[in-house]
Protein backbone atom coordinates (compact mmCIF):
# COMPACT_ATOMS: atom_id res chain seq x y z
CA UNK A 1 0.00 0.00 0.00
CA UNK A 2 1.19 3.24 -0.29
CA UNK A 3 2.36 5.50 2.61
CA UNK A 4 0.81 9.24 2.67
CA UNK A 5 1.93 10.14 6.16
CA UNK A 6 5.16 11.61 4.25
CA UNK A 7 2.83 13.93 2.38
CA UNK A 8 2.27 17.44 4.23
CA UNK A 9 0.21 18.93 1.83
CA UNK A 10 -3.00 16.63 0.23
CA UNK A 11 -5.70 16.26 2.61
CA UNK A 12 -4.86 19.52 4.46
CA UNK A 13 -7.82 22.38 4.78
CA UNK A 14 -5.10 25.17 5.89
CA UNK A 15 -3.32 25.11 2.46
CA UNK A 16 -1.16 28.27 1.73
CA UNK A 17 -0.94 29.62 -1.61
CA UNK A 18 2.24 31.29 -2.36
CA UNK A 19 2.09 33.29 -5.38
CA UNK A 20 5.64 34.13 -6.32
CA UNK A 21 9.56 32.38 -5.75
CA UNK A 22 8.52 28.83 -7.03
CA UNK A 23 11.49 26.84 -6.35
CA UNK A 24 11.62 22.44 -6.05
CA UNK A 25 10.96 22.13 -2.29
CA UNK A 26 7.63 23.00 -2.84
CA UNK A 27 7.46 19.76 -4.89
CA UNK A 28 6.53 17.25 -2.72
CA UNK A 29 7.37 13.31 -3.59
CA UNK A 30 6.32 9.54 -2.70
CA UNK A 31 7.81 6.19 -2.99
CA UNK A 32 7.29 5.11 -6.56
CA UNK A 33 5.74 1.14 -5.69
CA UNK A 34 6.85 0.15 -9.76
CA UNK A 35 10.28 1.20 -9.93
CA UNK A 36 11.22 -1.99 -12.21
CA UNK A 37 8.95 -0.60 -14.68
CA UNK A 38 8.72 2.14 -17.40
CA UNK A 39 5.59 3.74 -17.38
CA UNK A 40 4.33 7.08 -18.42
CA UNK A 41 3.19 9.89 -15.56
CA UNK A 42 1.55 12.67 -17.64
CA UNK A 43 0.37 16.32 -15.85
CA UNK A 44 -1.43 18.94 -18.02
CA UNK A 45 -2.89 22.43 -17.03
CA UNK A 46 -4.31 25.01 -19.16
CA UNK A 47 -4.66 27.59 -16.25
CA UNK A 48 -1.05 28.61 -16.03
CA UNK A 49 0.06 32.00 -15.33
CA UNK A 50 3.26 34.43 -15.13
CA UNK A 51 4.47 37.60 -15.87
CA UNK A 52 6.30 38.90 -18.58
CA UNK A 53 9.83 40.39 -16.98
CA UNK A 54 9.93 43.82 -18.91
CA UNK A 55 6.24 44.59 -19.21
CA UNK A 56 4.28 42.60 -15.95
CA UNK A 57 2.01 41.49 -18.14
CA UNK A 58 0.87 38.07 -17.77
CA UNK A 59 1.77 35.37 -20.13
CA UNK A 60 -0.62 32.27 -19.96
CA UNK A 61 -0.01 29.08 -21.32
CA UNK A 62 -0.48 25.15 -21.38
CA UNK A 63 1.38 23.04 -19.17
CA UNK A 64 2.36 19.43 -19.59
CA UNK A 65 5.08 17.84 -18.05
CA UNK A 66 5.82 13.85 -18.99
CA UNK A 67 8.37 11.56 -17.45
CA UNK A 68 8.85 8.34 -16.70
CA UNK A 69 9.68 7.98 -11.90
CA UNK A 70 12.07 5.73 -11.06
CA UNK A 71 12.20 5.45 -6.99
CA UNK A 72 10.01 8.48 -6.91
CA UNK A 73 6.80 10.03 -8.18
CA UNK A 74 5.76 13.64 -7.36
CA UNK A 75 2.88 14.46 -5.63
CA UNK A 76 -0.21 16.06 -7.69
CA UNK A 77 -1.08 18.96 -4.77
CA UNK A 78 2.48 20.30 -4.30
CA UNK A 79 2.95 20.28 -8.28
CA UNK A 80 -0.37 22.45 -8.04
CA UNK A 81 0.91 24.62 -5.89
CA UNK A 82 4.35 24.65 -7.49
CA UNK A 83 2.87 26.03 -10.35
CA UNK A 84 0.66 28.32 -8.76
CA UNK A 85 3.94 30.47 -7.27
CA UNK A 86 4.45 31.00 -11.07
CA UNK A 87 1.46 33.49 -11.46
CA UNK A 88 3.55 36.97 -9.61
CA UNK A 89 6.98 35.74 -10.96
CA UNK A 90 8.43 37.53 -14.12
CA UNK A 91 10.43 35.37 -16.02
CA UNK A 92 10.46 34.51 -20.24
CA UNK A 93 8.85 31.70 -21.22
CA UNK A 94 12.05 29.71 -22.42
CA UNK A 95 13.30 29.80 -18.79
CA UNK A 96 10.23 29.29 -17.22
CA UNK A 97 9.41 26.23 -19.09
CA UNK A 98 13.36 24.91 -18.65
CA UNK A 99 12.75 26.13 -14.54
CA UNK A 100 10.16 23.46 -14.17
CA UNK A 101 12.08 21.22 -15.68
CA UNK A 102 15.01 21.44 -13.46
CA UNK A 103 13.12 22.04 -10.34
CA UNK A 104 10.74 18.88 -10.85
CA UNK A 105 14.11 16.50 -11.54
CA UNK A 106 15.41 17.48 -8.82
CA UNK A 107 12.47 17.01 -6.49
CA UNK A 108 12.16 13.39 -7.76
CA UNK A 109 15.41 12.10 -10.25
CA UNK A 110 13.12 10.50 -12.84
CA UNK A 111 14.56 8.52 -15.42
CA UNK A 112 13.97 10.99 -18.13
CA UNK A 113 11.25 14.27 -17.96
CA UNK A 114 10.01 16.31 -20.98
CA UNK A 115 8.00 19.52 -19.59
CA UNK A 116 6.29 21.47 -22.75
CA UNK A 117 5.20 24.95 -22.16
CA UNK A 118 2.85 26.45 -24.98
CA UNK A 119 2.00 30.13 -24.30
CA UNK A 120 -0.68 31.74 -25.63
CA UNK A 121 -0.46 33.82 -28.50
CA UNK A 122 1.27 37.57 -27.75
CA UNK A 123 1.87 40.11 -30.44
CA UNK A 124 0.38 37.47 -33.11
CA UNK A 125 3.32 35.12 -32.34
CA UNK A 126 2.38 31.80 -29.82
CA UNK A 127 6.18 30.58 -28.32
CA UNK A 128 5.90 27.10 -27.92
CA UNK A 129 9.12 25.42 -25.73
CA UNK A 130 9.81 21.82 -24.99
CA UNK A 131 12.88 20.62 -22.07
CA UNK A 132 14.17 17.56 -22.01
CA UNK A 133 16.09 15.82 -19.39
CA UNK A 134 17.08 11.55 -19.75
CA UNK A 135 19.37 10.90 -16.77
CA UNK A 136 22.54 9.33 -18.37
CA UNK A 137 23.16 5.96 -16.59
Amino acid sequence: MDNPKTLTLLGNKKTEYKFEDPNADMLEIFENKYPHRDYVVSYTTKEFTSLCPVTGQPDFAEIKIEYIPDKYCIETKSLKLYLFAYRNYGSFMETITNKILEDCVKACNPRKMTVYGNFNARGGITINVVATYEREE
